[in-house]
């Protein structure tokens, strides 16, 4: 398993992600064997959110009942989770992010959280209150990292004008099919084409300007929640070709060619995995072992629909 050292800090961390959303109707056996398959391909960092589940916090207490970490595995482990999505609005405030923090650590039945990232930006935010809340999670030693979510430069910046810690990862959507963030750079400055329009304000170059890591989610999406690339050959014949012969060429699943389209980027990408399925799970991690050449990774960009002008 490919790693990466997680910026501002010594924390080595598995280049692939289990998230964790999915788990709410699952058995104790089932979720212990879904983690299980997850450590024993090499991943440690585990992906949540106060709002996975419907009901709030429910994927967090789903994995606290079924998972028990001894102290030794608990250092090991790398859990994150995310906060700021209420009912029907965004809340960056100190009592929200205070409040849902408390509750995170209670339903995981651990200490503290490697890593808490504010999840869809809140137009509303007050970065003194931001910066308040993050201040005492930390004393309290019940945070030791912070860091965001689908959020833009300028939106990082403005954290940055209060918050006193490192904003460490940025985790945004990202697969072969769904590439703004790397496919806009490409063709920049092309009047007519709709691949130039940035849409993420240089959000790629401006992760590795100021080393924070970034984390794609929905890795093998075709598009916002539209369905999978993979095995469609209706919409993506030419990419599924390609990624056939990868994947035999590298002894691979297709899965994996996926995975590692992502993390051969040198941004330092994570890929954030969204299955319930312990096999899909060891597909993906075997993709991340996988280099491909400058020439293979823009021939499954190409294939995807992107241009090259």
């Amino acid at each position: 398993m490919k790693t990466y050292q997680l910026p501002h800090t010594d924390r080595t961390l598995s280049s692939v992600v289990l998230g964790m959303m999915r788990i709410p109707k699952m058995s104790d056996a089932e979720v212990q064997t879904l983690v299980g398959a997850a450590r024993d391909a090499g991943i440690n960092v585990f992906d949540h959110a106060d709002i996975y589940g419907g009901a709030r916090h429910a994927c967090e207490a789903r994995f606290g009942e079924a998972i028990s970490f001894n102290a030794a595995e608990r250092e090991d482990v790398f859990i994150q989770s995310k906060t700021g999505i209420g009912k029907g609005y965004f809340d960056f405030s100190e009592e929200h992010i205070l409040k849902s923090v408390e509750g995170s650590l209670k339903a995981l039945r651990t200490d503290y959280l490697d890593l808490l990232l504010l999840h869809r930006p809140d137009t509303l935010v007050e970065p003194d209150e931001v910066a308040s809340a993050f201040d005492k999670l930390l004393a309290a030693g019940k945070v030791r990292n912070f860091g965001v979510s689908n959020q833009t430069p300028g939106q990082i910046d403005l954290l940055k004008t209060a918050v006193k810690q490192p904003l460490v990862a940025n985790q945004v959507q990202l697969s072969i099919t769904h590439a703004p963030l790397i496919a806009q750079g490409v063709a920049a400055n092309m009047a007519g084409l709709d691949q130039s329009i940035d849409r993420d304000n240089g959000l790629l170059e401006y992760s590795r300007i100021n080393n924070m890591m970034l984390q794609a989610w929905s890795p093998f999406q075709k598009g916002f929640f539209d369905g999978v690339f993979l095995g469609d050959r209706e919409n993506f014949a030419e990419l599924n070709d390609v990624i056939d012969e990868l994947a035999g060429q590298y002894g691979v699943t297709p899965t994996g060619i996926a995975v590692a389209w992502i993390i051969r980027h040198p941004a330092n990408i994570q890929v954030v995995l969204g299955t319930t399925n312990p096999g899909r799970v060891a597909d993906s991690a075997a993709g991340a072992d996988v280099t491909l050449t400058r020439q293979e990774w823009y021939r499954l960009f190409t294939a995807a629909g992107h241009k090259l002008p």
